[in-house]
């Protein structure tokens, strides 16, 4: 099969697993995303088996990162909504859902780009599959181990949000990694996806790869900046006139660590 075949099938499992947002059109940004994720983790896995490329165990592990980050990125976001009372409200008027439906053609695109998106964020461990590069070990594991520290991150500083917020639920969580970066799990997600492409970096042939490779990064870092952006008007919004918030947040890197970019929001 060539490599359009593969597209073609990679796309289509993207596009499936999160269709889920037909439901709810948050969910192809966040549940249709981990759901996608597994699925092409594991369309990788398959592909590597029964295409006859060569692969090595740390590929394979990087594809199996994509089922254990998935798995758990929708199993907590789904949990946090039916187990969490505020965080449904706050859910409610971030999407406005008691406004206009958006219209489904509007659906539509959203799931197509983001089916897109998916695949490209996913496609260098694929390439390196493709490209018949089982024998390179090093890179690869570098990428994995990386990917495995951002997964730690993002799974670390959601429990310890939780904690806080269950404590005391009328303040930001300010301890532990969010000491360090006010929001580390979109931190972690970086991190993350940095792995997945520098495990891949002397896989990739040709400039299309190189483009597609490249763009998703590019674009989920774009994503979580925005996502930081939201966040910081929201806290703002809610928190802006408490001292103790004001303290943190006008001292605290939003995303980066050491980067002194303290908001991404503008206020009226």
């Amino acid at each position: 099969m060539s490599i359009w075949g593969y597209f073609g099938i990679f796309y289509v499992v993207s596009l499936l697993c999160c269709a889920i947002g037909f439901k709810k059109y948050v969910y192809f940004l966040s549940v249709g995303y981990g759901f996608s994720v597994i699925g092409l983790g594991i369309a990788y896995l398959v592909s590597a088996f029964a295409g006859g490329f060569a692969w090595n165990i740390v590929t394979i592990l990087q594809c199996v990162l994509f089922v254990i980050y998935g798995a758990r990125l929708s199993g907590f976001l789904l949990a946090r909504e039916l187990k969490n009372g505020n965080y449904r409200k706050v859910l409610k008027e971030a999407t406005k859902e008691d406004e206009k439906p958006m219209p489904v053609f509007v659906k539509i695109a959203i799931w197509i780009c983001v089916g897109l998106l998916y695949f490209a964020q996913t496609s260098p461990v694929f390439y390196r599959i493709y490209n018949g590069k089982g024998e390179d070990i090093v890179l690869p594991l570098i990428g994995v181990i990386i990917s495995a520290c951002g997964l730690i991150i993002e799974s670390i500083s959601d429990k310890q949000k939780s904690a806080q917020k269950a404590e005391n639920p009328n303040m930001v969580a300010t301890k532990g990694l969010f000491k360090m970066v006010r929001c580390p799990n979109y931190l972690g997600e970086i991190i993350f996806w940095t792995g997945v492409l520098i495990g891949s970096v002397n896989a990739l042939h040709g400039v299309g790869q190189w483009i597609v490779a490249v763009l998703g990064w590019i674009l989920i870092v774009m994503v979580m900046f925005n996502g930081a952006q939201r966040l910081d008007r929201r806290q703002e919004k809610r928190y802006g006139n408490m001292k103790e918030y004001r303290d943190y947040a006008d001292h605290t890197p939003i995303i980066l660590p050491l980067i002194p970019l303290y908001h991404v929001g503008k206020y009226k």
